[in-house]
């Protein structure tokens, strides 16, 4: 298989770095993380223009891209930069719009892709301990439309959303893989309440409140009942972006400390002339081109088989998740004390890397994940949901 990029590919990869290294200078990303909106709208415009957006989206659902490996040249130019614009809220509510919607609910893709409307992914919720089958907010028939009642978490710029993606159990017990359904809740219907925060990597964040949210039969998304499907896939694109984005954080930390080393002089000497943080950074070297192949592997994987699938993505989430923290700490250690400064966009680079792991799954979760995955290959695709022996905690 051959795994070099497209003239088109290189061109967005190369327009984008360019537009970040121009116009996200750390400063500027630094502004914009910690105010008030948790983004830029100009800046979120221009990715817009740039056509970074669309790049996440199939010809038929009107971007010009949307297969894995779009998907990662994306995340790995927005992890160098440590953006934070809400795409990777995109990526995921527009999955799960495109692979379910009808006619009417796809018709507002074009809006996600001219980002004049922002799109949230609302499923976690506070006890499901990364498990996509826990699902605790309900949905009841009402008429001909539904009543949605419950709480998510961790919702990314909700503040902002215009329409929210949402989870919802329409029948079963709350961990059965049947009963959830899946729902398009705009940000201005009533009985939705949405508390944001910031949170500790940069950006904003929001918990979802829905107490008696009254939607038409038109916000249903795809078959009642059967959402779970939909739901992992929309949640292993958002783990393939993840991992594309700890990428570009790790190579941006790398350089970072490639240049303190042959800059730093200790004893009159530069410290990257000493053996033992020669060997440290060889070591490094080969971890991060290992995270790389990682990825690789997951985006190739994305259009395969399920059981492919959702194995090469819980395996680049793994390595992802050891090698980003790794990463983060032996670029802090080899600065020495500087290494913590606030100052340093490196510790800003190291704290994203360790909350990369926690999002969508950590690394001890999606290596039983993993493991699960292997047995059903073994023994036959016989189900669908993924049983660990026993939840993984946050």
């Amino acid at each position: 298989m051959n795994f070099e990029h497209t003239d088109d590919r290189r061109m967005l990869a190369d327009s984008l770095n360019r537009f970040i290294a121009e116009q996200y200078a750390f400063e500027t990303r630094d502004r914009i993380a910690k105010s008030a909106h948790g983004f830029s709208p100009k800046i979120w415009q221009q990715f817009a223009e740039l056509g970074v957006i669309g790049a996440l989206f199939s010809e038929a659902d009107g971007g010009f891209g949307g297969v894995g490996f779009d998907v990662a040249v994306v995340f790995e130019a927005l992890g160098h930069g440590l953006v934070v614009e809400p795409l990777l809220g995109a990526v995921m509510a527009g999955e799960a719009i495109a692979a379910d919607g009808n006619d009417g609910q796809k018709a507002v893709l074009a809006a996600i892709i001219s980002g004049s409307t922002i799109a949230a992914f609302a499923h976690d919720e506070p006890e499901t301990h990364y498990e996509l089958t826990h699902v605790q907010t309900r949905a009841q028939r009402s008429g001909d439309g539904w009543v949605l009642d419950g709480a998510k978490a961790v919702v990314l710029q909700g503040e902002q959303a215009d329409l929210f993606v949402v989870s919802a159990r329409s029948a079963g017990a709350v961990d059965d893989e049947s009963g959830i359904s899946l729902f398009l809740v705009p940000a201005s219907a009533p009985g939705l309440s949405v508390r944001g925060y910031p949170l500790i990597d940069g950006g904003r964040a929001a918990e979802l409140t829905l107490n008696g949210v009254v939607l038409g039969a038109d916000a249903l998304l795809g078959a009642e009942d059967q959402g779970y499907a939909t739901l992992e896939r929309a949640i292993g694109r958002g783990v393939l972006a993840l991992c594309a984005e700890s990428l570009g954080a790790m190579e941006a930390a790398k350089a970072a400390t490639l240049d303190y080393l042959r800059t730093r002089k200790q004893f009159g000497l530069l410290i990257g002339s000493f053996q033992a943080l020669q060997h440290r950074m060889a070591d490094l070297l080969l971890e991060i081109e290992q995270a790389r192949s990682a990825v690789i592997n997951a985006a190739a994987a994305l259009g395969a088989d399920r059981l492919t699938r959702e194995r090469a993505l819980s395996a680049a989430k793994v390595s992802i998740g050891r090698i980003g923290t790794l990463v983060a700490e032996e670029s802090i250690q080899m600065h020495g004390g500087i290494g913590m400064s606030w100052e340093l966009p490196l510790a800003h680079y190291a704290k994203r890397l360790v909350m990369i792991d926690h999002q969508l799954g950590d690394e001890d979760h999606h290596m039983q994940r993993f493991i699960a995955l292997g047995r059903q290959t073994a023994a036959g695709p016989k189900q669908t949901s993924v049983r660990l022996e026993q939840p993984c905690q946050h």
